[in-house]
This record gives C-alpha cells, structure tokens and sequence, in this order.
C-alpha cells in the first residue's frame, strides 16, 4: 500500500487532494515539522531534502509535491490532462512550483515567522505572489480549469496555494482576483476536499 508522509501545509494538501479525488487507498504517515522530523535520518531516506510529502510506492519513492502530482496521474491516468494540452499542462505546473508556491512560502516567511522583519524580502516576496496571482486571474478569465477542459493535477496543484490566500497576501479572500476566485470556489466545493482536510 502506497505511503503518504504529509503534514497539514500547502503541498502535502495538494498530495492529500489528489489522494481524496482519486479514492486511492493509502497509509497516512504524520510527518511533525515543528519537532523537526523531517530531520530525522529515517525521514531523509524518504526525502533527501527534508520536507514533506514525499510517497513510497511498493519500493518507488517519491519525493517533491509536483513530481508526486505527475507520478501518480501517470500511473492512474487519473487528472492527467488531455494529450494535446501536455505541454500547456506542464507549463502551467512549473509555473506553480518554480513560481507560485515559492513566492507564497517566502511571503509567508517573512511575513509571518521570520526573526527579522525585513521590509525588502517582505515587499520583495508579496509583490512576487501577488502578482503570480493576477497572471493566474487573467489566465482564467472565461476558463473553468487551468489548463484544457478538465480538472487536472494543475488544479490540484494551485489549490495547495491559493488556499492559503489569507496568509500569503493578508487578505481574507480572492476578491482582487475574480476570475481566480469562481476557479477556486469550484474546486474547494469538490467533495474531495473536506476529505483532504480531515
């Protein structure tokens, strides 16, 4: 049976998503970063990097919230996009996790949890994600899905992030960014994602 190592932040809820959507039978491995255990020398056989999630697969590990994404719509074909859009797919999905998610990780970091406040990194880091946000709310202008006519890891992926609008940007809802607003609200009422959150 398939491991999932998670915790409760953006990226393991974009794994514990597809999970739910895709009624996966899983074994849920609570990972407590605030104790560090993703330090451990037995986590970091898991994940070299030291972070959550990371899966093990019937001896295939992998780690890194996007390549668990691609792996496990490969192996399932589940949420995988259409042929024809793969590049558009793949675009999109390093979009999220060379752009959106870091930004939004940094802008909660130095917002929130840094030592320091460091007006530069906070100006630099919220800008960044804000403005990661308006290229995902003109994109979707007239789009149910990021990518095609169907829900995809892509989805799945910007969910993790964008539900955490609060504190990434310090407002408590989407409502500069309506067109990215409708995409969320449409994924957030899927009944996989009260699944994800408990």
């Amino acid at each position: 049976m398939l491991k999932f190592y998670f915790h409760q932040t953006p990226n393991p809820m974009k794994v514990a998503l597809y999970l739910e959507d895709a009624n996966f039978s899983y074994e849920l491995v609570p990972v407590d970063t605030k104790k560090g255990e993703q330090h451990t020398a037995e986590f970091r056989v898991i994940n070299p990097n030291a972070k959550a999630p990371a899966i093990e697969d019937d001896g295939v590990r992998v780690f890194d919230s996007n390549a668990i994404l691609l792996y496990l719509s490969e192996k399932t074909g589940l949420f995988a996009g259409k042929a024809e859009n793969r590049g558009e797919l793949l675009s999109w999905l390093m979009f999220i996790a060379s752009g959106l998610g870091p930004f939004s990780g940094q802008s909660v970091h130095f917002r929130h949890f840094s030592p320091e406040k460091i007006p530069y990194a906070i100006n630099r880091y919220l800008s960044e994600a804000q403005r990661h946000y308006k290229v995902l709310d003109a994109h979707l202008e007239g789009r149910k899905f990021i990518v095609g006519e169907e829900y995809s890891i892509v989805d799945i992926a910007a969910w993790g992030w964008i539900d955490k609008v609060f504190p990434v940007l310090g407002q408590d809802d989407l409502a500069l960014y309506p067109h990215l607003k409708c995409w969320f609200d449409s994924i957030n009422a899927r009944p996989a994602v009260l699944r994800a959150r408990n």
